[in-house]
C-alpha cells in the first residue's frame, strides 16, 4: 500500500484535493469530530481537565473553542490524538489491500505520522485565497485560526520535504489535471 500524505496550510484545500484523488481517504478532522461525538472516554478526560467548559457529552466544537489557547491546545491534543492514531490504524488495516490510500492529516509531519516511503503532496495556495476560504467557513475566528496555525510547521519547510506540489489557486479542472500527472508518475 502506498500512502499519499496531503499537507498544506489551513484553508489551502487539503480535504478537497484528498477526495479528488479517488482513493480511500483518512480525514483526521472528520475523525476528531467523530471522537467528540462518540467517544465517552475522550469526553471524560477532557471533562476532568476542563470541567467548566466540557460539561456535556457529546462534545460540541463551541466547548472546545472556549478553551483554545496555545497552552490548552497541547493538552487537548495529548488527549485526542491517541484516539485519532487508533482510528488511523483501523483505517490502514481496513484498506491494506488497496494500492493507494490518501492521508488528510493537517499535522501529519508535526505529529510524526508520516513514514519514509509516503508520497507527500503539498498544497500551495495564495494567502488571499486561503483567507477568502476561511471567511466562507462557518464560525471563522481569527484567534482560533492563529492558534491552529501555531501548531503547524512553516509552509516553506513542508515544501522542502514534499514529493509533489499542487497549485490550488484556480479552477477545479486544474487540480484534476495536476492529480492526473501525479497518478501517472506514481504508476510509471
Amino acid at each position: 500500500m502506498i500512502r499519499i500524505g496531503i499537507i498544506g496550510e489551513i484553508g489551502s484545500g487539503k480535504t478537497y484535493v484528498a477526495k479528488s484523488f479517488g482513493y480511500p481517504v483518512f480525514n483526521a478532522d472528520a475523525e476528531v469530530n467523530k471522537i467528540y461525538s462518540n467517544n465517552r472516554k475522550c469526553f471524560e478526560k477532557l471533562n476532568r481537565k476542563f470541567p467548566k467548559y466540557v460539561k456535556k457529552f457529546p462534545i460540541k466544537k463551541n466547548q472546545i473553542k472556549q478553551i483554545l489557547n496555545k497552552k490548552n491546545i497541547k493538552i487537548i491534543s495529548k488527549i485526542v490524538h491517541p484516539y485519532v492514531r487508533l482510528s488511523l490504524k483501523k483505517f490502514l488495516r481496513k484498506n491494506k489491500n488497496n494500492k493507494y490510500v490518501v492521508l488528510d492529516i493537517p499535522l501529519l509531519l508535526e505529529n510524526q505520522l508520516d513514514k519514509k516511503k509516503d508520497i507527500l503532496v503539498c498544497i500551495k495556495t495564495h494567502k488571499k485565497k486561503i483567507f477568502k476560504r476561511l471567511k466562507k467557513r462557518g464560525g471563522y475566528e481569527k484567534k482560533i485560526i492563529e492558534i491552529l496555525k501555531s501548531q503547524q510547521l512553516n509552509i516553506n519547510k513542508k515544501f522542502k520535504v514534499c514529493d509533489f506540489i499542487i497549485e490550488n489557486n484556480s479552477y477545479r479542472n486544474n487540480i484534476f489535471r495536476q492529480i492526473k500527472i501525479i497518478k501517472k508518475k506514481l504508476n510509471d
